[in-house]
């Protein structure tokens, strides 16, 4: 059977065509059913991650006391911008780029990330301005009244990543996880969505290349290329969506131990016309490689697969606020990454809207008031077997799923068009 971009587009057009979650494909596979390429005809993916390579560029005029040639300064919410590259002087127009990565010169757990998530809320954002003659003053200024803002990517959406265990005598700070690292591999972390990760499911990028539509936090956008150290062996993509039509639920900032990092999800509709892409969909967790890195120095030591993480686990965590015996020092408080949860009305709360579901608080509580199978890491080094418990999740499996489903229907109905790439990102 002869299968083209073409006649699949056809296909949907007439309602004809199969459209499977890559869920959906695997749970076909463990069932030991003989899935074909006339099977199917669409599979949907999806990742949501802390992916630090993020940066947003905007333009828009400020309500201003006075008439300034140049601003040389310029912070929302206290985030730091870099102004430019059009002066736009004497406009009354501020033209500026804001990294995912940078913090508040106020608060230093507030980052880009929180910034991204809170203009999409279309909440008031201060916005303090210097200009050239070192003149200081404050503005408010709401998404709607920006004209253009946009998220790019440097590099988003690895082909899945790694877990990260410290193999020193000291605990470590790093990106890779909210609290210290423990000493001695008593803990790990992971990114990675496994099975359903986007590129996981096209690694020769048959259907992925530049041009390619995709959903970048529920917004349609565009692949550009591929991303900063990206390799063939090794592939990220970069981006670029418009924030107006982006869901605040989907991004947001996440607190490491080394300072806050960025969110953002992605979901990419894979026609599945060539034989790498069919025997990719194939593939189960179990059957994907996890990389393990001792944190300290980034060297891998060893590897597992992604069904440690994601097999008979809990995507979610069971919350029992009456399990609750109101610690002096509530430390998923304190530490939770996205501060979702808290005390109301003297009761604790868990915002499921905020929430990772990283499951750092199951591991953290004293009591059973958070619970999750958080899975272990399973790996030989040095001729001796490792099973370490994973503590905390940097990429967000359930919400990635979610995606992955709402993103089917939207190609189901119609509503999110395949666009065939306009080149390759790697030839053959």
């Amino acid at each position: 059977m002869n299968k083209s971009f073409q006649t699949i587009n056809e296909k949907l057009k007439n309602n004809e065509a199969v459209v499977l979650t890559a869920n959906e494909v695997k749970d076909l596979v463990k069932k030991g059913e003989n899935v074909q390429l006339k099977d199917i005809d669409v599979i949907t993916t999806a990742t949501r991650a802390i992916m630090s390579g993020t940066y947003a560029v905007m333009s828009f005029p400020i309500d201003t006391p006075i008439s300034f040639r140049k601003a040389l300064k310029v912070t929302m919410n206290g985030v730091p911008a870099y102004v430019g590259p059009c002066p736009n002087e004497s406009l009354g127009v501020i033209d500026i780029m804001i990294f995912g990565t940078v913090h508040s010169i106020e608060n230093k757990q507030y980052g880009a990330g929180h910034l991204f998530r809170d203009l999409v809320e279309g909440k008031d954002i201060q916005v303090s301005i210097t200009t050239d003659t070192n003149y200081s003053f404050n503005t408010n200024i709401k998404l709607q009244d920006i004209p253009y803002a946009k998220l790019y990517s440097t590099r988003h959406a690895f082909k899945n990543y790694a877990a990260f265990v410290n193999c020193s005598n000291t605990p470590v700070s790093s990106i890779f996880h909210t609290t210290q690292f423990e000493p001695n591999m008593k803990a790990s972390t992971l990114s990675g969505c496994g099975s359903i990760n986007p590129l996981q499911n096209d690694p020769l990028m048959d259907t992925i290349g530049i041009g390619t539509r995709v959903l970048i936090n529920g917004a349609e956008g565009f692949i550009i290329g591929d991303g900063t150290r990206s390799t063939p062996e090794k592939p990220n993509l970069a981006c670029v969506a418009d924030i107006h039509h982006m869901n605040p639920a989907l991004m947001g900032g996440f607190k490491t131990s080394a300072g806050p990092e960025c969110i953002a999800s992605w979901g990419i509709a894979i026609p599945v016309i060539t034989t790498s892409v069919l025997d990719a969909i194939l593939k189960t967790d179990s059957d994907i490689p996890m990389v393990i890195n001792d944190v300290h120095d980034r060297i891998m030591i060893s590897s597992s697969t992604y069904a440690d993480a994601w097999t008979d686990t809990d995507l979610t965590v069971q919350f029992c606020p009456d399990e609750c015996t109101d610690c002096n020092e509530c430390e998923p408080i304190n530490e939770c990454p996205m501060k979702a949860i808290y005390y109301k009305n003297s009761k604790l709360s868990l915002d499921r809207y905020l929430c990772f579901n990283c499951g750092l608080c199951s591991t953290l509580c004293e009591n059973d008031v958070f619970i999750a199978n958080l899975g272990q890491v399973n790996f030989e080094m040095d001729g001796n077997q490792h099973n370490v418990p994973i503590v905390l999740r940097q990429s967000d499996r359930k919400r990635a799923e979610k995606i992955a489903q709402d993103l089917k229907y939207q190609v189901i109905k119609g509503n999110f068009k395949l666009s065939h790439m306009v080149e390759k990102i790697y030839d053959p």
